[in-house]
C-alpha cells in the first residue's frame, strides 16, 4: 500500500469540511476524447489530460469526477502502475485547482467476493484518507437497489471503507431510469449503513427536472443530493437542444437548492475511443455528450455551463427566440410536421434576418402543426406565466395562435392555454399573447407556435416567455 501524499498532512480534511465542499462542487465528468472509460487508464496520456483539466478549470469547474475500474487497475490487488497513474491524475487536477471525486467499481458485478472488494477498495483509497484534494467517493456507479446480491455486498463494503477513510463522504449513484425512486430504495435498504449524500444521474425530460430533483431530495432527506451526471447527446439531438437541456437542468437545480450539477461529459469521443467490448461502444449517442467536440472546439453547451458556473445565470438567449441561430444551434422542434413543417427563412423578419414560416398547412387528429420549445424557467403550480410572439399573415386562413401546453410529472398532457388569434388575410406584424397560471398538477410546459388549416403563409418572430 502506497504512502499518503506528502501535502495531505498540511490541511487534513474532516468529514464536515468534505461534506461542505461536495454539495457545492462545480464538477465535470471526465475522460479524454480519444480514450474513454477504462482506456483513459490503459493509455494514460498526461499531456492530453493536463490540457483537458486546464480547459475544465477555465470553464469554471473546481472539481473533476473520474471512475476507477477494478479489472483495469488490477483486482483484488491493484497494480502499482495504475495506482501511480491515479496519484498523477489527482496531482495534475490539483495544479489546476480542481479537487477530485472518485467513483469505484464500474463495469463490475463480483458481489460474491466481498473480501476481495474490500481489500481492493482499501488499497485504492487509503492514500487519500487525509488528502484534501479528494473530497468524496462513489462506491458503485449507478447502483441497482433491486439487486439483492448488490445490496448485501454494499452493506459490508461501506463500513469497511469507513474504517480506512473515516472522514470521506460516501455515496451511491442511481441511473437515469431508477432516478428518485432508486434513491428511496437505497436509503430504505441501507438504514444500518447510511450514505453521506446521494448522487442523482438525471437524463429525463429537462423541462420536468425540478419535479424530479425535488422527489430525489425528499427521498434522500436529510442527506443532501447532487446531480452527478446530466446531459443530452448531440448525436440524437442538435447542439442547440443540448445547450437548452443543460440550461434547464442548472436552472431547476438552482430553484431546488441543489448547487452541484455535473455535466456528462467534458468531451465528445472519437469513433474508436470507447472500448469495443462494452455495450456503451455500440450506442452512437454515447459519443456526443461532450461540451467540446473531438477537435476541441466548444459547443453551445460549453457556454451554458460556463455562464452557470461563473455567474449563476441561465439566460433565455439559449432558446433562440428570435430564430437568428443556425439550425444546428436551435432547440426549436417540429410538432406534427406531416401537417406542415415550419421553415426558418430570410424571406420576412420583424427584427434581425430570420423568422419561422408556415405555408399551406393542414391538421391531424392530434391538432395543428407547430414549432415547439420549453422555457428555461421550471414550472411550479400556481405561478403566473406569459408568452408572446409576433405573427404576420399573407393570404392566411385557418388558425394561427400560440399556446402553452401543460404536462404532469409523468409527462401526461393536462391542458393548454391559448393566445388571441391572428386575423385571416394579409396582416402586419401582430402580437399574440397568452397569460395564465400554471395548473395545480403541472410539472412542465411547452410553448407552441401554431398555424393550421392555412392555405396561405404565416411568419413568426420575436418570441418571449417568462
Amino acid at each position: 500500500m502506497s504512502s499518503a501524499p506528502a501535502q495531505a498532512a498540511a490541511t487534513a480534511p474532516t468529514m464536515a469540511s468534505r461534506l461542505t465542499a461536495t454539495p457545492i462542487a462545480k464538477s465535470i465528468n471526465y475522460y479524454p476524447s480519444d480514450a474513454g472509460w477504462s482506456t483513459m487508464w490503459t493509455e494514460f496520456n498526461t499531456t492530453r489530460i493536463d490540457a483537458d483539466l486546464a480547459r475544465a478549470a477555465d470553464l469554471g469547474a473546481n472539481n473533476v469526477r473520474v471512475i476507477v475500474f477494478p479489472q483495469t487497475f488490477g483486482y483484488p490487488q491493484p497494480k502499482s502502475t495504475y495506482t501511480e497513474r491515479l496519484r498523477t491524475f489527482i496531482t495534475m487536477a490539483d495544479t489546476h485547482r480542481l479537487t477530485v471525486k472518485l467513483t469505484l467499481f464500474d463495469w463490475w458485478d463480483g458481489y460474491s467476493d466481498t473480501a476481495g472488494s474490500i481489500s481492493w477498495a482499501k488499497t485504492i483509497l487509503a492514500p487519500y484518507a487525509n488528502d484534501s484534494r479528494v473530497i468524496a467517493v462513489g462506491i458503485k456507479n449507478e447502483f441497482q437497489p433491486d439487486d439483492d446480491a448488490a445490496v448485501t455486498w454494499v452493506r459490508k463494503v461501506i463500513p469497511a471503507i469507513r474504517s480506512v477513510v473515516p472522514a470521506m463522504p460516501l455515496t451511491l449513484s442511481v441511473d437515469g431510469q431508477t432516478s428518485s425512486a432508486g434513491i428511496a430504495k437505497i436509503k430504505s435498504k441501507l438504514t444500518s449503513t447510511p450514505l453521506d449524500y446521494y448522487d442523482l444521474h438525471f437524463y429525463g425530460a429537462s423541462e420536468a427536472a425540478l419535479a424530479e430533483i425535488r422527489k430525489a431530495q425528499a427521498a434522500a432527506a436529510p442527506a443532501p443530493v447532487v446531480i452527478g451526471e446530466t446531459g443530452l447527446s448531440s448525436a440524437t439531438n442538435n447542439e442547440g437542444e443540448q445547450a437548452a437541456y443543460l440550461a434547464r437542468v442548472f436552472r431547476a437545480a438552482k430553484e431546488a437548492g441543489v448547487a452541484s450539477v455535473a455535466p456528462w461529459t467534458l468531451n465528445d469521443f472519437a469513433d474508436d475511443a470507447i472500448p469495443g467490448h462494452s455495450a456503451v461502444a455500440a450506442n452512437p449517442a454515447q459519443y456526443r455528450y461532450g461540451l467540446y467536440r473531438v477537435d476541441g472546439t466548444a459547443k453551445p453547451a460549453a457556454s451554458v455551463v460556463r455562464t452557470a458556473w461563473t455567474t449563476g445565470a441561465t439566460p433565455n438567449s439559449v432558446l433562440n427566440l428570435g430564430f437568428e441561430a443556425a439550425a444546428t444551434n436551435s432547440p426549436w422542434r417540429q410538432n406534427l410536421p406531416q401537417a406542415g413543417a415550419a421553415v426558418i427563412t430570410t424571406g420576412l423578419a420583424r427584427t434581425g434576418k430570420y423568422s419561422a414560416r408556415f405555408t399551406r398547412t393542414s391538421r391531424t387528429s392530434a391538432g395543428l402543426p407547430s414549432l415547439r420549445t420549453s422555457p428555461i424557467t421550471p414550472v411550479q403550480p400556481g405561478y403566473r406565466w406569459r408568452a408572446e410572439a409576433y405573427a404576420r399573415g399573407i393570404n392566411a386562413t385557418g388558425t394561427t395562435e400560440i399556446a402553452l401546453s401543460w404536462f404532469d410529472t409523468n409527462g401526461k398532457w393536462i391542458s393548454q392555454s391559448t393566445s388571441n388569434r391572428l386575423p385571416n388575410g394579409n396582416t402586419s406584424w401582430t402580437k399574440l399573447v397568452v397569460e395564465t397560471v400554471a395548473p395545480a398538477r403541472a410539472a412542465s410546459v411547452q410553448l407552441h407556435l401554431k398555424s393550421g388549416d392555412n392555405t396561405g403563409t404565416v411568419y413568426f418572430d420575436d418570441v418571449a416567455v417568462s
